[in-house]
């Protein structure tokens, strides 16, 4: 069995930690529990990862969506249900349509509840997967630490906490230290743009605040001068300024060197100007994050191994543990709720399955 190591979370003194003895996640929280659970998981990403790539990407950044709004409580997997008009966070214009395969976290969650049911927490096992997403695309390995429990509230309004593409270096760090996460922490955590595709709107669109290739401000040709000028040009003919209607369906990739290895190639791109956003190009703008891209180029070891310390970092900010929240027996809605204890929505009105996203 695997030693425990409980990483208290909210304790800012002794006396506080041992008051909040359960508030804390274990490597191997489910050792007894449901042993199986992190192998079944595996298995289930596996198997989603075969029939698409593109589910690594995916669940890497739904984690990372989940964490940085509410927590990793899971609130990201939310469905909305009639007759609530409320958006909660997968239907918010941050997540909508960059998050998708929320199916393959369905079937994790169902092949874990028939082995152990009400157990293992949406919220962990959408942490098991990313890392099993990092594996399965090049990245190391590395223990999660689990007992997350899952929120009983997704408010779209609360994904402005999300670092929009179009950040300077600036307010990167400051987004991050929101979440007691580094300058370090941010510019290792960047470098999941080596995988997957972005939405033009992203990146391009007029009166978009992250146009860099048809009216960047400033700008004599509209293309952003930190980006490289073909880049840029091939960037146009994918996302024209005058057809919105192909933004939703088209999605260059973050990385064109290698856009499905989990490899250092993101930050190469950046040293070449082919940082796709703002905030990609953001990195080399500021003498402490240059320096930190520059020796991931010249040892992709050292940002793998930075990059699991930071997850597991990112995957313990403001968590559910103990008695707070649920265990969800279907992760897109929340459980039924007890007399007297109803969810509260974000418009402030109650309802048996808690607010909204789809």
């Amino acid at each position: 069995m695997t030693p425990k190591r409980c990483f208290l979370l909210r304790s800012a003194t002794v006396l506080a930690a041992l008051l909040s003895a359960t508030a804390c996640l274990d490597v191997g929280f489910y050792d007894t529990r449901c042993p199986s659970a992190e192998t079944i998981v595996q298995q289930t990403i596996a198997t989603a990862f075969k029939n698409d790539s593109g589910v690594a990407a995916a669940l890497i950044r739904m984690h990372f969506h989940d964490c940085f709004v509410r927590g990793g409580d899971g609130s990201v997997l939310i469905d909305s249900v009639p007759p609530n008009s409320n958006t909660a966070e997968k239907d918010a214009i941050p997540n909508n349509p960059s998050l998708h395969f929320f199916d393959v976290v369905d079937r994790a969650k169902a092949a874990v509840e028939a082995q152990c049911p009400g157990v293992v927490s949406c919220a962990d096992i959408l942490a098991f997967a990313a890392r099993d997403s990092v594996v399965l695309t090049g990245g190391l390995d590395y223990q999660v630490p689990a007992g997350r429990r899952d929120g009983r509230v997704s408010n779209g309004t609360e994904t402005s906490d999300l670092p929009p593409p179009f950040l300077n270096a600036t307010d990167l760090v400051r987004n991050f230290k929101k979440k007691n996460l580094t300058l370090e922490d941010m510019v290792i955590l960047s470098g999941a743009h080596t995988l997957g595709v972005s939405h033009c709107s992203s990146f391009a669109g007029v009166g978009n605040p992250g146009d860099r290739i048809h009216n960047f401000s400033g700008s004599a040709d509209g293309i952003d001068p930190s980006l490289s000028k073909a880049y840029a040009l091939l960037l146009r003919s994918v996302c024209p300024s005058d057809s919105n209607q192909s933004f939703p369906t088209t999605t260059p990739f973050m990385d064109i060197i290698t856009p499905t290895k989990f490899d250092n190639k993101y930050y190469v791109g950046l040293q070449n100007n082919l940082g796709l956003f703002i905030s990609d190009a953001a990195l080399m703008t500021n003498a402490t994050m240059k320096s930190l891209v520059d020796s991931f180029v010249r040892s992709e070891s050292t940002w793998k191994r930075k990059f699991a310390k930071s997850m597991i970092k990112m995957g313990q900010i403001e968590v559910l543990t103990g008695t707070q929240g649920e265990i969800r027996r279907n992760c897109r809605v929340v459980n039924p709720a007890t007399t007297g204890s109803q969810v509260v929505t974000e418009s402030g009105s109650s309802g048996f399955h808690g607010v909204a996203a789809s």
